[in-house]
């Protein structure tokens, strides 16, 4: 086998920019693994010629596609859908489909990357995958609604399947939606498989879906916390969002004796120095779901809590905090506060919420800090388990279901511990993660050759 001239991580991310202009999110993504991947493929002579982290890091192909759909009022709207399929080593392609004016290309590309890595870490045969639009369905009718989904599924269809590609739901992407694509899938192809994750309970669903990424990110961090011999009871939260991830991760805080303190949305957030209980949860998950209402309207119902517009939540001081909103919502300056406040840990819900700077900042503070392809995993686990029950057509009970997502979580932790242990008591789970999803996927690769 030829040796390779190695390049050195500055210029394999040169190269990363040059050929792909204008997609930052993307590049951060890749950087971001790339920093510890390049330490240790550094005598690993396999990974160098045969270009594995290259490779990764190209997607196998990114599907763009014009949706038409018709509003209300009967005038014809555009917008663009998108299907990346970025690594399919260990399994069918699994990520979900994200509805939001901020989806673009580069932020498809970056999900998809970091759920190649996410995916490997469940143990479960998946390949990494994302898709969506930039349409947004705040303020659509439920009518409009199912004619854009049933419009992107007319394109979509022929890019899926129970063994190629598996979508499931994501932001703005919810059992509706689902529904609605599933409904199309099955009319235009008379077939009933296990092509989508996120379904109904009567159709194939599988129950704690709806809870997973929210109750995993929280059992990670039970995990971490373990390490230095404490629990959530009586610790302070601060999470950020109200939708599936945030509301269910206050929950199982509450359910473990802790004290959430803050849930925010995209016109800022409310700090309830009483404490976000179960009741007020349920409120939240009642206006934010049903109502489609918006996180100020709380302090309508609850007085003694606050709102605090356009801003987010990281200058209350916590002991825990979760950022599970979306990309980038957590800066450098943000994690000096959250550390400089005593923050003890850091589990993500949503994915690559902190960025380059944040994430430094908390390596180099030597707090426990989860990332999100390691603590937000839950959900595309019992996606995973949902393709399973698909498979097998059965169901399995819910406390079955709870103590696979407990093991798996527990897993993915025991696989960061191995890879990120830099002695002392300091875990650098950012780096354990990284390697151990990359060995995962790179091992499969090298056993097929140059494909």
């Amino acid at each position: 086998m030829a040796v390779t001239d190695h390049v050195d991580l500055n210029g394999f991310m040169e190269g990363v920019k040059k050929r792909n202009p204008y997609q930052p999110e993307f590049v951060q993504a890749v950087q971001e693994v790339a920093e510890d991947i390049f330490e240790f493929m550094q005598d690993k002579e396999e990974y160098h010629s045969q270009q594995i982290l290259r490779r990764i890091a190209e997607p196998d192909r990114v599907v763009s596609f014009r949706v038409c759909w018709e509003d209300d009022a009967g005038n014809i709207r555009v917008q663009r859908g998108w299907r990346v399929q970025n690594n399919n080593a260990i399994g069918p392609y699994k990520g979900g489909i994200r509805f939001h004016p901020s989806v673009t290309e580069s932020v498809l590309k970056f999900l998809a990357f970091e759920q190649t890595f996410k995916n490997a870490l469940t143990g479960l045969p998946m390949g990494g995958g994302k898709g969506g639009s930039n349409f947004n369905p705040k303020g659509k009718s439920v009518r409009e609604i199912m004619r854009f989904c049933q419009s992107f599924m007319t394109e979509l269809y022929r890019h899926i399947g129970a063994d190629i590609d598996v979508p499931a739901g994501d932001i703005g992407v919810g059992g509706r939606e689902i529904g609605f694509m599933f409904g199309q899938y099955k009319r235009i192809t008379n077939n009933f498989t296990g092509v989508l994750t996120g379904k109904g309970l009567e159709w194939g669903g599988s129950l704690i879906r709806t809870e997973a990424t929210g109750y995993g990110a929280v059992y990670f961090l039970e995990n971490m916390l373990a390490t230095k011999g404490e629990n959530l009871e009586g610790k302070t939260a601060v999470i950020s969002g109200s939708g599936n991830v945030a509301t269910h991760a206050a929950e199982k805080i509450v359910q473990l004796g802790g004290k959430v303190l803050t849930l925010s949305d995209s016109g800022g957030f409310i700090h309830d120095p009483d404490g976000i209980d179960q009741e007020k949860i349920y409120w939240v998950k009642t206006h934010k779901t049903h109502r489609r209402g918006r996180i100020e309207e709380y302090v309508e119902a609850f007085p003694n809590a606050t709102f605090h517009a356009g801003k987010t939540p990281w200058g209350v001081p916590c002991d825990v905090a979760l950022p599970c909103a979306t990309q980038n919502e957590l800066l450098g300056e943000d994690a000096k506060t959250l550390v400089a406040n005593g923050c003890k840990a850091v589990s993500e819900g949503a994915n690559m919420p902190t960025d380059l700077d944040g994430v430094h900042t908390f390596k180099h503070a030597k707090i426990l800090y989860a990332p999100g392809k390691a603590s937000n995993a839950g959900g595309v686990a019992v996606s995973g388990l949902e393709m399973s029950q698909n498979s097998e057509r059965r169901s399995w009970k819910e406390e079955e279901l709870q103590q696979m997502l407990k093991d798996i979580m527990s897993g993915i932790h025991n696989s960061c511990i191995q890879y990120g242990n830099q002695g002392g008591g300091y875990i650098d789970y950012v780096k354990g993660a990284n390697i151990a999803g990359f060995k995962k996927v790179a091992d499969a690769m090298l056993a097929f050759g140059v494909v």
